[in-house]
C-alpha cells in the first residue's frame, strides 16, 4: 500500500522504520513538525522522523499548523496514497485530511483505549501508579483519540520505570503493532471496535507546573511524579532558596524521626527526604539536577552543598 506517514519525534521512528523495511508498502510522504530551537544555543533541530525520512529519500512536509496550510493538504492528495499511519504527530487532524484516502488515517495510541485519551499517556499512566500500559491502534476521527480500536498491546509498568523507559519499549511494540493491523486491512479482517466513553480517562499536555513536588504527598504519589516527568518536564522542588530537578528517587522501608514533610536527611552515602501527611516516610534521592548544572548523584549534590542534613526542601 501506498502510505503517508505522519510523526515527529523519537517515538514515531519505529513504526516509520518498520514501513520503509516493510516489502509490501511504500511510504510516499512524511509529515512532521517544523525544525524548533533546543539546547544551549538554541540551535535549530531537526525532527528523528525528517531525519529519517530524508535518509531514505522520502519527502517531508512541515506544515506548523496543518488545519491552516491547504496547500500541504493539496500536496498530500497528490500522492495518492492508500492509508495514512500517524504516531505522535502532534496536531489535530480536520475532516478533508481524515478523509482523503481510501482507508482514511490509522492511529498508534500510547495507552489501552478508552484509558488516557490525550497528548500525555506514557507520563500520565505512571504518574496516577498503573501497573500495566500498552498501545492501540485506531482509526482517528474528528475527537480526540476517540475513534474505533483496532488491535491492542499490553505492556507492564516496572515500579521502577520511567517515562523515558517505557516510551522506548512502547514505540516498539506500537512499530509492530501497526504492521499486524495493516496486515489485516489488506485482508479486510479488520475489526474496529467502538470506544465505550462512560470508561475514558484523559491525559492533558503537561507543563512545568505539573512537576511541583509537594513533600505531605506518600512517598509512592512523589516516586510516581518523578518516574513520569522524566526526561520533561521533570519533578522539580526548591532546597536553600534554588530550584532543584528530581531525575530518579527510590522508595525505602524506612520512617522518618522527624513530624514534618520536607526536611533532608543523611546517613551514610544515601539522601533521604521525609514525606507523607506526618512526615514520617522517607524517600530516597538518587540523581538530582541543580539549576545550571548536569545531573548528578544526589549524594554528590549534598557534598557539593556541605549540607549536614535537617534542612528543608520548599
Amino acid at each position: 500500500m501506498r502510505i503517508i506517514f505522519l510523526g515527529t519525534p523519537s517515538f514515531a521512528v519505529p513504526t516509520l522504520q518498520a514501513l520503509i523495511d516493510s516489502q509490501q508498502d511504500q511510504v510516499v510522504g512524511v509529515l512532521c513538525q517544523p525544525d524548533r530551537p533546543a539546547g544551549r544555543g538554541n540551535r535549530l533541530h531537526e525532527p528523528p522522523v525528517k531525519v529519517l525520512a530524508e535518509k531514505h529519500n522520502i519527502p517531508v512536509l512541515q506544515p506548523a499548523r496543518l488545519s491552516k496550510a491547504p496547500e500541504m493538504v493539496e500536496k498530500m492528495r497528490a500522492l495518492e496514497a492508500d492509508v495514512i499511519v500517524m504516531v505522535a504527530f502532534g496536531q489535530i487532524l480536520k475532516k478533508e485530511v481524515l478523509s482523503l484516502t481510501k482507508y482514511g488515517v490509522i492511529n498508534i495510541h500510547a495507552s489501552l483505549l478508552p484509558n488516557y485519551r490525550g497528548a500525555a499517556p506514557i507520563n500520565w499512566a505512571i504518574i496516577k501508579g498503573e501497573k500495566i500500559s500498552g498501545v492501540t491502534t485506531m482509526f482517528t476521527e474528528a475527537g480526540v483519540d476517540t475513534g474505533p480500536m483496532l488491535l491492542k498491546r499490553e505492556t507492564e509498568i516496572g515500579p521502577d520505570m520511567n517515562a523515558e523507559e517505557l516510551a522506548a519499549e512502547l514505540s516498539q511494540t506500537g512499530a509492530n503493532l501497526l504492521m499486524e493491523t495493516l496486515s489485516l486491512l489488506r485482508k479486510n479482517e479488520l475489526a474496529p471496535e467502538r470506544q465505550d466513553d462512560s470508561l475514558a480517562s484523559f491525559a492533558p499536555m503537561m507543563d512545568k507546573t505539573t512537576g511541583d513536588v509537594k513533600w505531605h504527598n506518600s512517598g509512592q504519589d512523589i516516586h510516581n511524579l518523578v518516574r513520569g516527568l522524566v526526561p520533561w518536564p521533570c519533578a522539580h522542588t526548591t532546597f536553600q532558596s534554588n530550584p532543584l530537578k528530581l531525575l530518579k528517587t527510590k522508595l525505602v522501608d524506612k520512617a522518618s524521626i522527624e513530624d514534618r514533610p520536607g526536611v533532608l536527611y543523611l546517613e551514610g552515602d544515601k539522601v533521604y527526604v521525609s514525606c507523607g501527611e506526618d512526615g514520617h516516610e522517607l524517600l530516597e534521592l538518587v540523581e538530582v539536577q541543580p539549576a545550571n548544572k548536569q545531573r548528578m548523584p544526589a549524594r554528590s549534590w549534598v557534598n557539593g552543598l556541605r549540607v549536614k542534613g535537617g534542612e528543608e526542601f520548599k
